[in-house]
């Protein structure tokens, strides 16, 4: 008899196994025209070796990711290197990432995939179950140490949010300036009565 969590476990490894079988040639170019158009559609893209994380940790960062508008893909090397062979940006060799790779999109902000991975990463007791491996800004390659780097800078949100603050501060301080030049000018008039 198979109960609740067996079938979950079961039906999991059921479509890991499906997933990661050889693929047809007809497969291979379902996800190859999948990837180019995640490429084409893509601001940033981070490359992460993820192999020691558990199922739970996987869709975890998965939903995490969907939150800002990314996504977590996992495909074959090979495949990925077609794809950014196909959009013309040059530099990526993933032949060359050791263990088990996964690409994630950022569509909407360039700095969210690698904010989210980092964050994630500094939530887990083992820092080395996803690591950083490259990955792609402006249609150039970039190495893990300009990832990393990019996972620090603020998001577009917030430096909008700071940027409209800016803006706001010299606004703000001129009328409590004139509010407080016509208080004075006010307690002056009324000076000005009580002596008459």
């Amino acid at each position: 008899m198979v109960c609740g969590k067996n079938t979950d476990f079961l039906l999991y490894n059921f479509k890991y196994l499906i997933k990661y079988m050889p693929k047809s040639r007809e497969q291979k170019k379902e996800i190859l025209r999948d990837l180019n158009e995640k490429v084409s559609k893509a601001k940033s893209v981070v490359f992460t070796k993820f192999s020691r994380l558990t199922v739970k940790e996987n869709e975890n960062l998965r939903k995490e990711l969907r939150k800002e508008n990314s996504e977590y893909y996992v495909a074959k090397k090979t495949l990925i290197n077609l794809a950014f062979k196909d959009s013309k940006i040059d530099g990526v060799d993933t032949r060359g990432f050791e263990g088990q790779i996964a690409a994630v999109f950022g569509y909407k902000d360039e700095v969210a995939p690698a904010k989210v991975v980092d964050k994630f990463k500094k939530s887990m007791e083992d820092k080395e179950k996803i690591i950083f491996l490259g990955g792609i800004l402006e249609n150039n390659y970039i190495d893990a140490e300009k990832v990393k780097a990019l996972a620090v800078l603020p998001s577009k949100e917030e430096l909008y949010a700071k940027l409209v603050g800016t803006l706001n501060a010299p606004i703000s301080g001129f009328v409590n300036a004139m509010a407080g030049n016509l208080k004075n000018l006010v307690y002056v008039l009324k000076a000005i009565e009580a002596k008459k």
